[in-house]
Order: C-alpha cells, then sequence, then structure tokens
C-alpha cells in the first residue's frame, strides 16, 4: 500500500469515529502541544482526538475562504493529512493551533489564486449559521417583523461580500479573529507578523468594512 492510501486510511479512521474508543483517556488536562507530541512519537488515538476536535472549525475556517462547501471540506481533510505527514518536524515551541492554522492558511491562500478565475460572484448559503445569533438564513427569526428579518438577512450577505473582497491579509486576519476567535498574538504567528502590524492591519480591515456597511449599522 502506498504511503499516500495509508495516510488517506489514517485521516479516514479519525474523521468517521467521533467519540470511539481510540480517543478514550487522550485529553484530559495535556496541551494540544503535549497530544501532537504524542502523535509524533507514534500515537495514533492522540492524532484522531486533535482531528476530531478541531476538524469542525478547519472546515469553517476553509469555507470562508472557497465560498464552497465540498472545497471547504476537501481543503480540511487536505490539512489534516499535511499535520500527519508532518508530525516527525513538529516542534512544541509554539501552540497547536498556531501551527495548525499556518498549515490551513498557506493552503487557503494557494487554493484562493489557483482558482481565482474559476470562482464565482460569492453567494451565501441559505443554512449556515449567523455566527451572531446561531440562526440560519432559510428560518425566520419568530421575534422579528418580516421587515426586520429581510434586514438581518441582507445584513449578513453584505458583511459576507465584504469580507471577502478585502485583501488577502486583512481577510485572513479578520477570518480568524472575528469567526475562529483568535487573538492578535495568535494570528500574528499564523501570519508571521508583529502583534503591533496584525493589529494595524485589523484596524485597517474593520475601517473598511464599517465605511461600506454604514447603511446596516
Amino acid at each position: 500500500m502506498s504511503t499516500a492510501a495509508l495516510d488517506q486510511g489514517m485521516l479516514m479512521a479519525a474523521t468517521t469515529t467521533p467519540g470511539s474508543s481510540l480517543t478514550a483517556g487522550v485529553g484530559g488536562g495535556d496541551s494540544d502541544a503535549e497530544i501532537m507530541l504524542r502523535a509524533k512519537a507514534g500515537d495514533q488515538s492522540a492524532f484522531d482526538y486533535l482531528v476530531q476536535k478541531y476538524r469542525r472549525p478547519i472546515v469553517s475556517f476553509m469555507y470562508r475562504m472557497a465560498r464552497n462547501t465540498a472545497a471547504a471540506e476537501d481543503l480540511a481533510q487536505e490539512v489534516f493529512l499535511r499535520v500527519y505527514r508532518s508530525r516527525a518536524s513538529y516542534e512544541a515551541s509554539a501552540k497547536f493551533t498556531t501551527w495548525l492554522y499556518r498549515i490551513a492558511t498557506n493552503l487557503a491562500v494557494n487554493h484562493a489564486r489557483d482558482t481565482r478565475h474559476e470562482r464565482p460572484e460569492v453567494t451565501v448559503s441559505l443554512d449556515e449559521p449567523d455566527e451572531e445569533s446561531g440562526a440560519t438564513l432559510e428560518l425566520p427569526d419568530a421575534s422579528l417583523t418580516a421587515e426586520q428579518d429581510l434586514m438581518r438577512r441582507e445584513r449578513m450577505m453584505a458583511i459576507r461580500r465584504k469580507v471577502e473582497a478585502l485583501p488577502e491579509q486583512q481577510r485572513l486576519a479578520v477570518i480568524m479573529h472575528k469567526y475562529q476567535l483568535m487573538d492578535y498574538r495568535e494570528i500574528a504567528e499564523v501570519l508571521k507578523k508583529s502583534e503591533s502590524a496584525t493589529k494595524s492591519l485589523l484596524f485597517r480591515a474593520y475601517e473598511t468594512l464599517r465605511e461600506q456597511l454604514k447603511e446596516f449599522v
């Protein structure tokens, strides 16, 4: 069996058996970095634990970059394949999430550049939850009037379009800050910038969004 096929099999086992006995006892008081070091040493259940913990956040991150559900799933799977294949070189000198999102960011940026001429105009999935309310667009909010609900939908769509239109580095920073709930230091480490440069990057991005979304504020 080829290495690629073996790696794929390992990943499929991790992503299709959430909550299985493989991950029993993994986690506890250990940090993600310590668990990754266990995966590096050959502990498959440690790798499975990390995949199950971070799969949804990485799919979400990739969806906001690719704006395509199928592509997001494929890209997320590729992220974890790269994590698995790079496990021998992992060093716990930084948070595991920094290393993970650096891999994800590089992959997302390359995908965006490779497909920039193929992507259609940004669309919004009707069943994608609103980050603020948790509600989906296809289900009306009973607490709002029809006019208020329509305004809410328009606001959500407008925000997503404007975020998508930001320069690449600003878009990455906003997605990590607003949707992945990462702090300035974590984002700076992923983007390989100083913390002050990252704050300036986010400030410019939010100023742009604020200016372009005045009618919804």
